[in-house]
């Protein structure tokens, strides 16, 4: 089972700026450094809350270009990449570009996006999301793994749509797909390569999501085992002034370790960590976590 962890391009705590790329860096390579398999970015424009004054977050896609140099070897993804932002076929030909520059290490996570007050502020649709997302689906996956799609639909269109150059990898990066609703894991089991549920503690949390999606599978007639699981892990430590309330799991390092061997257990292949505080104290405890499981 691989393990990766979230590198925030947004307010570490609500009220905050966001960190500069310098800092961004930082934590990616120390990310990097301490054995992880894989970084994450969130992609927002904005977080607005009632009550709240707006919350800002840099670009995602520029972020991880930056940091596919900044890196040599983790995997790149996005947790998760909301589709109507960005024109599908475009978003195809950035995914395949980044692959190539950062050797084939993308994971191009997908979602039909939730934070409605962002799609307000920038012009973007925010009906029929799901219907939209499979109209995505439809032009950006034929594109990465075939090179070619001649798409018509309702809500986009890729006309005799050609990728050149295809990039590193052949079938060009993976696709995972984000979503619990009934029609959303339908999409993941016909189209993605993984699929990621978000966000859980102990293991234990994510047996009913997990089951949901592999009945989804069987219903699409796909086999279940040949679906990717992956699951959005919260881990904080109070003792160290963690204020996310996706700290779900917590506790010691053989504690964690314990659970990451849980998730192994119930067939998940990668593990996204969101860990709170974002210190590294708390990199380093979720490190030893990590090495612990591996040993």
């Amino acid at each position: 089972m691989q393990i990766g962890a979230v590198v925030r391009i947004g307010p570490e705590e609500p009220g905050a700026q966001p960190a500069p790329y310098a800092a961004i860096r930082d934590m990616a390579c120390r990310i990097e450094d301490a054995g992880f398999d894989s970084i994450w970015v969130y992609d927002h424009f904005l977080y607005r809350w009632p009550g709240r004054p707006t919350d800002g977050i840099w670009e995602s896609w520029t972020m991880l270009s930056a940091l596919a140099q900044a890196t040599d070897r983790v995997q790149l993804g996005t947790l998760v990449l909301c589709t109507p932002h960005r024109n599908p076929a475009v978003l195809a030909k950035m995914a395949t570009t980044l692959d190539e520059v950062s050797g084939g290490r993308v994971i191009l996570g997908l979602g039909a996006g939730w934070h409605q007050p962002e799609f307000d502020a920038f012009g973007v649709p925010f009906d029929h999301r799901a219907s939209r997302f499979q109209e995505a689906l439809e032009i950006i996956c034929p594109l990465l793994r075939t090179g070619r799609v001649d798409f018509q639909g309702t809500y986009y269109a890729a006309r005799d749509c050609e990728m050149i150059p295809r990039g590193p990898r052949p079938g060009g990066p993976p696709v995972m797909v984000a979503g619990a609703g009934p029609r959303m894991l339908r999409l993941a089991a016909r189209y993605a390569d993984s699929w990621n549920t978000a966000w859980h503690a102990e293991p234990e949390s994510a047996i009913a999501r997990i089951e949901s999606v592999r009945a989804a599978c069987a219903v699409e007639g796909r086999d279940p085992g040949s679906l990717e699981i992956t699951v959005s892990v919260g881990i904080g430590y109070p003792d160290l002034g963690a204020v996310t309330p996706r700290s779900g799991l917590t506790g010691s390092v053989e504690h964690v370790a314990d659970a990451f061997r849980g998730y192994a257990e119930l067939g998940v292949k990668h593990i996204m960590i969101e860990f709170a505080p974002y210190t590294t104290e708390a990199l380093d405890r979720v490190a030893n976590a990590v090495r612990l499981f591996r040993g």
